[in-house]
């Protein structure tokens, strides 16, 4: 007799390990393939699948499931080459944004950058940007304020 309240239970517990999109077609195809294996085991003799069977089977269908998406080709290496629009050829890595990256524009920008940093500092940009010799204390507030904004490697 089949137990669906079971394969439903251990379908949703192997259904996480697919992608986000395709979860709710692994627990169906678990669901499946637990009720077809106990089909068999009735036309074989009878008895009911052990809990170890019902874990390899479900286990199988996730392996498959890998399998499948890889040959598919969904799954791409981050170092592919590929094109950008005007025709140059770079990998697929170099194409991703990074959060931490300097955005060079705002900070040549001089009136956003000011707004964003304390009165002294936009006070000695200012003299920088107008060609001024700073004082010994406006050098070690900038040093200072560097070394603070800082991020380290490690």
């Amino acid at each position: 007799m089949l137990d669906w309240s079971k394969y439903i239970a251990v379908a949703d517990r192997f259904q996480h390990k697919a992608k986000a999109q395709d979860r709710s077609d692994l627990n169906h195809n678990i669901i499946v393939s637990l009720a077809d294996a106990q089909i068999r085991l009735d036309q074989n003799g009878g008895g009911q699948l052990s809990e170890l069977a019902i874990l390899r089977i479900a286990s199988c269908r996730v392996a498959d499931y890998w399998r499948s998406e890889y040959r598919n080709g969904r799954v791409i290496s981050l170092n592919t080459i590929v094109e950008d629009e005007d025709g140059n050829q770079l990998e697929l890595i170099d194409t991703l944004a990074d959060d931490k990256a300097i955005d060079l524009e705002a900070w040549l920008d001089r009136n956003l950058w000011q707004f964003g940093y304390p009165n002294r500092l936009a006070q000695i940009a200012r003299k920088i940007a107008n060609g001024n010799t700073l004082t010994n204390k406006e050098h070690q507030y900038l040093w200072r304020f560097r070394r603070k904004e800082q991020k380290r490697l490690f």
